[in-house]
């Protein structure tokens, strides 16, 4: 009796990298297809399921053989699948196969899915998404893995978005990522953050490598910061909430006074992000949208990285205001200050929080660059 299991897949698994990302190492396949079907999607996701269609309708896949351990990774990325028995045609003939299909029936097969433009479009998210999706594997059930998917996707396009536009260097030696030796990679916790650890050796200036070492990060994804100006009136409009890092450090004052911010989320721009967290926690529509600068607040040990803008935007009805978005259990006060009154605020520490500081000392050196009152 064979140990392997023979599998057809159609949909995303189709794609070499995402399948070794998944079984964990790379895999054999074959060019085969099944008529009498389309593939449609569905899912908040969005990924494909077959759907019965006319005759002379054709989906292509591959075929793979595998084995127990691989097949228990595969199910794993397959929550909400299970597996049934097919045929599916290939160079040789009609073969007997299995497939992952929907082990309920309450998704809706909405448009066609297409392979060629998911590849296009979306796989080098799916890839990076999956990565840690599957660093979870043996750890904890795919269905509690897949609760925190839409975060993992969040952080995953803050890794493409930092590939994509790598810091400047503009000092001496030279020094890129590339020559980092990861021996091994741990992830303790994933859910709406994430903790990811490294035994690694890294260049060192002189030329040499460092000895391996452990090294922790936080994970959260990309976020902008947005510090809404009236020139007309001189005011700025902070916002205050409740902060469990404060809370957890033993602050009894966990409260924190900060400029409007979110997390990007897959699918953005910053900017789409700034005037998206504008209007669900001050309910302001903001032009002049001004980028102040771009950095890590912290990156000893936590890889969030910012976009800080400043906007303006009328306050004159804003002070003491709520908002924040319901569902997230956002309690947010806003409150209207002069420039001048909220840079006093600094010294004593009644102001903070990076990056509220810098923000507030940006628009100091640099609010000419607004209309003033007449």
């Amino acid at each position: 009796m064979s140990d392997t299991t023979r599998l057809f897949f159609f949909g995303t698994l189709r794609d070499p990298q995402l399948l070794e990302i998944v079984a964990g190492k790379p895999v054999e396949t074959t060019e085969a297809w099944i008529s009498g079907f389309e593939t449609r999607i569905v899912g908040t996701e969005g990924f494909p399921i077959l759907v019965p269609a006319t005759e002379d309708s054709i989906v292509k896949g591959v075929l793979v053989e595998v084995g127990p351990e691989v097949l228990e990774r595969i199910s794993f990325y397959e929550v909400g699948f299970e597996l049934q028995t097919i045929s599916v045609a290939t160079e040789d003939g009609f073969t007997e196969t299995q497939i992952f299909a929907p082990s309920h029936d309450t998704w809706e097969p909405r448009e066609i899915w297409s392979f060629e433009n998911w590849k296009t479009s979306t796989a080098p998210l799916t890839r990076a998404a999956i990565e840690e999706f599957m660093r979870l594997f043996g750890s904890r059930s795919p269905e509690k893995a897949d609760r925190f998917y839409d975060q993992m996707e969040t952080r995953a396009a803050s890794k493409l978005r930092a590939q994509a536009e790598p810091s400047p260097d503009r000092f001496s030696p030279t020094m890129v990522a590339a020559p980092v030796s990861v021996a091994k990679t741990y992830q303790p916790y994933s859910e709406y953050f994430s903790v990811l650890e490294h035994d690694l050796s890294f260049p060192r200036f002189d030329g040499t490598a460092s000895q391996v070492v452990r090294r922790a990060s936080f994970m959260g994804g990309d976020a902008v910061t947005i510090l809404p100006f009236d020139p007309k009136a001189g005011t700025v409009l902070m916002v205050r909430q409740f902060r469990h890092g404060p809370f957890s450090r033993g602050d009894t004052n966990p409260w924190c006074v900060e400029p409007v911010a979110g997390r990007i989320d897959a699918g953005e721009t910053p900017e789409q992000a700034a005037h998206r967290e504008m209007l669900e926690e001050t309910g302001l529509e903001v032009a002049n949208l001004i980028e102040i600068a771009r950095y890590y607040p912290s990156p000893g040990a936590y890889s969030e990285f910012l976009y800080s803008y400043v906007a303006e935007a009328d306050l004159s009805s804003m002070d003491g205001t709520f908002g924040g978005v319901a569902g997230e259990a956002e309690d947010i006060l806003s409150h209207v200050l002069t420039l001048e009154e909220a840079l006093s605020l600094i010294p004593s520490g009644a102001i903070n929080t990076a990056p509220l500081i810098p923000s507030l000392q940006w628009l100091a050196a640099n609010r000419d660059r607004f209309a003033s009152a007449d």
